[in-house]
């Protein structure tokens, strides 16, 4: 029987039957050891519990706005509805939305609620109300534009007077309800639907909607929010073993505390403990229980001894992992990985008996060879693709997985109900279709072009070479090839009389005079009205003049004209006609200037043509300036920016001539202008609609029956239906009769009956007939209601496509467009006047005298609520893509068209068209399969390109599960490293996608061979599950829990969380120490509760004038009610900021002060409010990471103004009061006032019982020793609950100040895994913004030290111009000399003759730390550093020594830091501190060596004993005093 098999241990009849007794027996002598430990942890929000049927409408909300009205709609009254069990309650919710949503769906629903993803979304809602704030005794109001009731009455008063208050700013998210006219009041309900006065306020408000008084937006408001707190899950915990070489454990009692048993609870089904499945067991002996319960306590006892390996013990271990995995049955082998994973300290020493065999490694081995190749994956690395989509682990949290499966879901789902076969979704899914980013470009063989230059023919350039293999010589990178051809060609059109005219014009004048190889070119788009003049406009006089000048002498004279010219405007100002004439008359005395600018002038050529090829080519507002006819983006017109792209693109452009001409496409005799505008980019007309990247799309992912001509039945359906209607009943026109897949279908809307309806029809008909790959439909927008008189074209273009044939159809139809034709109509003449030879008259005549308008009614409904466009509105519909409402006077032509074609060709429409043609449909069928399949596929957010994976075979070393037949699947492929930390989040993670959705899935095993250490030090557990869990009562259970059961109890543990980006969570209640768990001390369970206390808000923002970060600038997050509750610093790497919050509207300013002095916001991208407005609001409504981007502005007077001067002004000595206010002990605000030169900043940092005590002992020194006033600051993140709760006491008994603060590592900066080198992070690489920027001095002060001297003296010592000043390590005590590393190796070479610093005591300039940008080089060094694991061994010393050529340290004198192991005893009587430094060579433990080496210690120790006592004495008071009515923490 092979070892690795589980579960295979059942029917060995009698004799294991028999084996079974003599072993119980056994046992039963055996029983009565200590008890299994355990630790658990769980995760709660600080907000109140959300109810699940908000959370369910939000998760329909995203579906559509209309499921969420569905939703709410069907649960007005759900309290009735159900008996009152929890589960009975989730269990119509879900029902109800079942009802609304796919199988699919409803799993995902399932999945979101048990997630609680949606609940920050609910919780949004509560903030805004909050702010409202709400009237008092409403448990649901209405707001109308500000103000507020809650009956009736109030309603329709205030309904009355809105117009008098501004509107309400609604965000993304609200609920608006649908119907309501955009043009009347807005009114916000605030209530929680399914209760009754929301039933009560929803009719009354729903009337008001119906008779177009009100627009209904709907807000979730919970009146009296439920006392629980929201457990979440999607996070990790890991229990790494802890080094026990120096002892750092506390040797204070903790007090026990009471814990729920029912968190330990019966084990689960598959629990195996050496191969014995005790939850089959236990089903099939269930009278056997108690003494199972033995002997699996005894062998998990047995097992739990976790002795050291031997180095050739571990060197196969990951293959033998696999090994293990891949022999359990498919259906187990990830419960087999997660379990092997997860508990892999026990479980290695079982693991290395595992015989693995040569096929497993073999198939490895060549696997191995693909991963590297396609997917750049080494040994041991380890990836994850949804449909061959990458999901990177790392970045990645459960909330953006299951936003990937959601819209996975509705594409594939979308595919299916198109009746297209699973194996085909697939091929089809991995078609890239999202548009490319590839820059169209206009013709620029263009009259209207005044070129200034020519490189063919100039003599100026008369000595560069000519021939094109010129390109592929070899140059120095960088170089500008001087060829004599016009590679490079730069048009500018302007108006002479913009601001902004002289600057470009600067800018190619430097191009010029410089000798760059550019062709310049310009167009002057000026007034073309004819009785205006050059005498009285600016820029007529400016065209004139060139003109003249270009004739006269040349070109570039004429430019240099214009250039003097300009150089005679002031800054700022407009260019005149006397700046003109005064040129004139310089440059050519002797001619009368009204002779060339005046009304009868001859020099007026390209003056009309200059403004037609602007507004022809559609390149958007000017000035413009093109590359080969690619305009420039807005912000790259700035004259720095330009300078700088047009180079860029010479030198990126080079290299795409040097593959033409050694292609030979580009030969020297060939015109190189033809030759780029011969490219596929090049179109007629940019038309930025087109081209834009927002765009909309009709569903059309459906498949039903009805038709337009049924108008009662078509008022019925939904938004999904009607577009399927329209395009059932959609007759089109073609080129030819022919039968051929058309990949691009266009449907053109419109009152065919009006004049700029026919246009655009006509248009679009002279398109149609030069392209045979699209097909033309027309949707009708009548202005007004359908009559017999309004409708005359669009009834006969009905007609004609439902009798005559396509050919005839087509020819009348372009007939009917022509104005010519409309005005007969108009007049009475009969439309059979107009038919096209071979037309059937009398049955075209019977259609279109037809008494029923049921289309004409179906299309004005469809236009109007599904299209959302206003009646007799135009626009256009190409593959399901919605390109309108087109404006009044906006051109929409030919070149349009043929632009939306080549776009749909290029993308999308080829290559779907390729895959339709592989189903063998006909071809009417298969071009409306396109137009379908394009809008479903183009249609979703533009994401990660989807990876192509191959593999060389999946038989030996692969996990497959194979998907339930039929259905759409998922196609999942993990390659994974069973003994890495990727593994354990992995395994818990696939399970719980496989009990969620229909998965096709391969784990391929990705092992690394001779390992030399165990690879896997920690346990570790992942809170996830696929559905809400409920107890046997029918109630919910206590929420997800990460559960350590059978600990061994000899390690020392640390427990760490590992949660998504930008959560910053904290440990709010337990009396163990969670850095040093030890189980043998512990009587039954540690129970770790932690806090969600913020959700981070991040962003970058830089200064667009200099493009580079505003280091110093300062942001504040608030309400409008209280501006400033959090705030932050930008750092100069990447712009980053963060500001701490939670769910909600909140609106980001630049701090009052210089801040906002010396900056203003430019724009803003990522928020909820526009990008023109002042006020950034950002809404924080779910769980995933939010990150904006800013830009500022200098002020125009400030422009010379840094942010990081040495005057600070008196406001920003304010900074952060917020939250020093919850946090500051001793004193009352006013007498914080002092002088601030006048307090001592103390930092430090702590994490664990011990070092929390030995920091206690170091504020004691440092206050005995001490007389200025003190503050301390404290890192917040790794504090416990414990020392959180007693520092205010301790403050206020030695009077003293503190602030905690807390920084998230951000995202993009080398993460430490380890907790101890975090912290020792946190120490050095962020103090430039860990405190605010009136803090100019701080101190660095490790918690394990003891202070015998004034700090006052450390504060003011000079550091001379140096922005730190470290001890170095002392040289005293010889016999320590083998452990001094930085005497030889690295460190002495590097060092050159300076001295090792210690980091355990440091003072820091901040002022001159900003200023040197120090933070930003030592982020700098680490990141570069960091990757390597061996470097920084000691990372917050290490970094600074290393660093120490470009950021200088001050060396301390010597007694500022005295430590036993590396100074000698005589130097202890002058020391002013004195550190606890660990002993290399006795390993002394810290407690110890505190008690012997400093006297006072134990009076401290002592001394903060008594006050921890008395505080706690004085607590147990409290509670009895309040007796039974004290409130207990859920």
């Amino acid at each position: 029987m092979n070892a690795g098999s589980y579960g295979a241990g059942f029917g060995f009849g009698v004799r294991m039957w028999l084996l079974w007794v003599l072993l119980l027996s056994l046992l039963s002598a055996v029983s009565g050891g200590a008890d299994s430990k355990a630790v658990t942890t769980s995760l709660t929000t600080k907000w109140a519990d959300t109810p699940l049927l908000l959370e369910a409408s939000e998760f329909l909300a995203e579906e559509s706005q209309e499921k969420f009205w569905d939703f709410v709609e069907a649960n007005q009254n759900i309290e009735g509805e159900h008996d009152d069990t929890d589960q009975a309650y989730y269990d119509l919710i879900v029902k109800k939305a079942g009802a609304l949503l796919s199988s699919v769906q409803v799993n995902m629903l399932k999945f979101a609620l048990s997630l609680r993803a949606y609940s920050a979304t609910v919780y949004s809602f509560q903030q805004i109300a909050s702010n409202e704030p709400p009237p008092s005794g409403c448990s649901a109001f209405f707001s109308v534009h500000g103000e507020k009731t809650c009956d009736e009455e109030g309603l329709a008063a205030l309904l009355k007077s809105a117009p008098e208050r501004r509107k309400p700013y609604l965000f993304k998210g609200d609920h608006k309800y649908p119907g309501s006219n955009p043009d009347v009041p807005v009114v916000i309900l605030y209530a929680e639907f399914g209760k009754p006065d929301f039933q009560r306020l929803h009719q009354v408000i729903t009337s008001k909607v119906n008779e177009g008084l009100a627009t209904y937006v709907l807000r979730h408001y919970l009146a009296n929010p439920s006392g629980k707190k929201v457990y979440l899950s999607g996070y990790g915990v890991e229990l790494a073993i802890k080094s026990q070489e120096y002892k750092a454990k506390d040797d204070t009692q903790v007090q026990e505390a009471e814990v729920n048993a029912t968190v330990i609870g019966e084990n689960d089904p598959v629990d195996e403990v050496q191969g014995f499945l005790f939850g089959k067991l236990k089903t099939l002996y269930p009278e056997l229980k108690e003494q199972l319960k033995e002997l699996r306590k005894h062998l998990v006892e047995s097992t739990n001894e976790m002795a050291p390996l031997k180095v050739w013990q571990m060197q196969d271990l990951s293959f033998q992992t696999a090994a293990r995995i891949l022999a359990a049955p498919a259906v187990e082998a990830l419960t087999v990985m997660k379990d092997l994973s997860q508990n892999f300290p026990t479980k290695a020493r079982s693991i290395t008996k595992t015989v693995v065999n040569s096929e497993i490694r073999k198939e490895i081995g060549e696997n191995q060879k693909f991963f590297k190749g396609t997917l750049g994956l080494q040994p041991g690395d380890s990836a994850l693709f949804i449909n061959g989509l990458h999901i990177d682990l790392d970045t990645q949290d459960i909330f953006s997985v299951f936003e990937v499966l959601r819209s996975e879901a509705r594409v594939m789902e979308g595919l299916r109900s198109l009746h297209i076969d699973t194996p085909y979704i697939h091929d089809i899914l991995k078609l890239n279709v999202q548009p490319s980013d590839s820059d169209y470009a206009v013709d620029i063989r263009n009259s209207a072009i005044s070129w200034i230059n020519n490189l063919e023919t100039d003599h100026r350039y008369s000595s560069w070479p000519y021939n094109v293999q010129e390109l592929l010589r070899p140059t120095f990178p960088g170089v500008i090839r001087q060829i004599r051809k016009n590679f490079h060609n730069l048009v500018i059109i302007l108006d002479p009389t913009q601001e902004n005219a002289a600057e470009l014009l600067s800018v190619a004048e430097m191009f010029y005079a410089n000798n760059i190889p550019l062709r310049i070119g310009l167009v002057f788009v000026v007034s073309d009205e004819d009785d205006i003049d050059g005498m009285q406009d600016a820029g007529v006089a400016l065209v004139r003049a060139y003109n003249y000048i270009s004739d006269e002498v040349d070109s570039q004279s004429a430019f240099e004209a214009v250039i003097s010219m300009f150089n005679k405007v002031a800054i700022g100002g407009k260019l005149s006609v006397g700046d003109v004439v005064k040129v004139l008359e310089k440059r050519f005395p002797y001619v009368e200037v009204s002779s060339v600018l005046g009304a009868d002038s001859s020099y007026d050529s390209n003056r009309k043509e200059g403004r037609a090829y602007y507004q022809q080519t559609g390149v958007g507002p000017l000035p413009v300036v093109m590359y080969n006819g690619i305009p420039y983006q807005r912000e790259q017109l700035d004259p720095d920016e330009l300078e700088t792209v047009t180079m860029q693109k010479i030198l990126e452009t080079t290299s795409f001539y040097q593959r033409a001409v050694y292609l030979g496409e580009l030969a020297t005799d060939h015109d190189v202008v033809d030759f780029i505008m011969n490219q596929p980019n090049v179109v007629p007309r940019i038309n930025p609609r087109v081209l834009s990247t927002s765009r909309t799309y009709l569903d059309l992912s459906d498949t039903n029956n009805f038709f337009v001509d049924d108008y009662a039945r078509f008022s019925t359906l939904d938004t999904k239906q009607k577009s399927t209607a329209v395009a059932n009943s959609m007759n089109y026109m073609t080129k030819k009769d022919d039968g051929y897949i058309r990949p691009v279908t266009f449907w053109v809307v419109g009152d065919f009956d009006k004049p700029s309806g026919r246009q655009l029809l006509y248009d679009a008909i002279r398109h149609m007939k030069t392209s045979n790959n699209v097909r033309l439909g027309m949707v009708n927008n009548p202005s007004a209601a359908p009559s017999a008189e309004t409708s005359r074209v669009a009834r006969a273009i009905w007609a004609a496509m439902q009798t005559q044939s396509a050919n005839n159809a087509k020819n009348f139809i372009t007939k009917l467009a022509k104005e010519e034709t409309a005005a007969a109509l108009e007049t009475g003449v009969d439309v059979g006047e107009f038919a096209v030879g071979g037309m059937d008259v009398s049955l075209f005549k019977d259609a279109y005298e037809g008494p029923k308008f049921d289309f004409l009614l179906s299309h004005a409904a469809y236009c109007r609520d599904v299209l959302k466009l206003k009646k007799g509105q135009n626009a256009v519909i190409s593959n399901g893509r919605i390109i309108g409402p087109l404006e009044e006077e906006e051109v929409f032509n030919q070149d349009d068209f043929l632009l939306l074609e080549s776009i749909i060709l290029k993308t999308s429409g080829e290559r779907i068209k390729s895959k339709v043609q592989q189903f063998g449909i006909e071809e009417d069928r298969a071009s409306d399969l396109v137009m379908k399949v394009d809008a479903l596929l183009s249609s979703q957010p533009k994401g990660e390109a989807r990876v192509e994976y191959d593999f060389a075979d999946d038989r030996y070393s692969a996990v497959k599960i194979r998907p339930k037949e039929g259905d759409v699947y998922f196609d999942v492929v993990a390659v994974v490293d069973p003994v890495t930390r990727d593994a354990q989040k992995l395994a818990p993670l696939l399970l719980v996608l496989k009990q969620l959705v229909n998965v096709n899935l391969r784990v391929f095993m990705n092992c690394q061979s001779k390992l030399s250490e165990i690879p896997l030090k920690s346990f570790y557990r992942h809170v996830l599950e696929p559905e809400v869990a409920f107890q046997a009562d029918g109630s919910f259970s206590p929420g997800p829990v990460a559960r350590f059961l059978d600990m061994p109890q000899t390690p020392l543990f640390t427990l760490n969380l590992n949660t998504p980006e930008s959560w910053m969570v904290e440990s709010v209640q337990t009396r163990y120490d969670l850095d040093n768990i030890y189980l043998e001390e512990v009587e039954n369970i540690v129970a770790a509760e932690y806090e969600l206390e913020h959700l981070l808000l991040e962003g970058h923002c830089f200064d667009v004038s200099s493009g580079q970060p505003p280091r110093g600038l300062q942001f504040t997050l608030g309400t409008a009610s209280e501006p400033v509750i959090m705030d932050t610093i930008v750092m100069a790497n990447l712009g980053y900021f963060q500001l701490k919050a939670n769910p909600g509207a909140w609106i980001l300013k630049m701090r009052k002060g210089r801040s906002d002095d010396i900056y203003k916001i430019y724009s803003h991208e990522g928020t909820d409010s526009p990008a023109e407005s002042d006020d950034i609001i950002v809404v924080l409504n779910n769980f995933k990471s939010r990150i904006i981007k800013v830009k500022v502005q200098k002020k125009p007077d400030k422009f010379n103004e840094e942010l990081l001067s040495d005057v600070i002004e008196e406001n920003e000595a304010g900074f952060w009061n917020s939250l020093a206010r919850g946090f500051t002990g001793g004193g009352k605000p006013e007498e914080l006032k002092q002088d601030k030169d006048d307090v001592i900043n103390i930092f430090s940092v702590a994490s664990g019982h011990l070092y929390e005590r030995f920091l206690r002992i170091m504020m004691l020194s440092v206050l005995k020793n001490t007389k200025t006033p003190v503050k301390f600051w404290f890192l917040k993140n790794y504090l416990s609950p414990t020392f959180k709760e007693f520092i205010p006491h301790m403050a206020k008994q030695y009077g003293f100040q503190y602030e905690l603060v807390q920084y998230k590592w951000p995202r993009w900066l080398h993460q430490q895994t380890e907790k101890q080198r975090i912290i020792w992070g946190y120490k050095i690489l962020f103090l430039d913004v860990l405190f605010p920027l009136a803090v100019d001095k701080i101190l660095f002060v490790d918690a394990d030290q003891i202070v015998r001297t004034d700090l006052k003296e450390l504060r003011d010592f000079d550091l001379e111009g140096a922005p730190y000043g470290y001890t170095p390590f002392c040289e005293s005590r010889k016999e320590m000399d083998g452990y001094r590393f930085w005497k030889s190796g690295y460190w002495a070479s590097h060092l050159a003759g300076r001295r090792y610093h210690i980091s355990a005591l440091y003072v820091v300039d901040l002022k001159k730390f900003r200023k040197i940008a120090a933070g930003d080089r030592l982020r700098g060094q680490y990141q570069g550093l960091s990757q390597d694991p061996n470097s920084l061994s000691n990372l917050d010393q290490d970094l600074p020594n290393n660093m120490i050529h470009q950021v200088p340290i001050k060396s301390l004198p010597q007694e500022w830091l005295w430590c036993e192991t590396w100074c000698d005893d005589g130097t202890k009587r002058s020391a002013k501190t004195i550190d606890l430094c660990n002993n290399p060579m006795t390993k002394e433990p810290k407690l110890q060596a505190a008690v012997r080496i400093v006297a006072e210690w134990t009076d401290y120790d002592q001394e903060i004993k008594r006050l921890q006592t008395r505080v706690q004495e004085e607590v147990n008071h409290t509670k009895k005093t309040q007796g039974t009515e004290v409130h207990t923490e859920l």
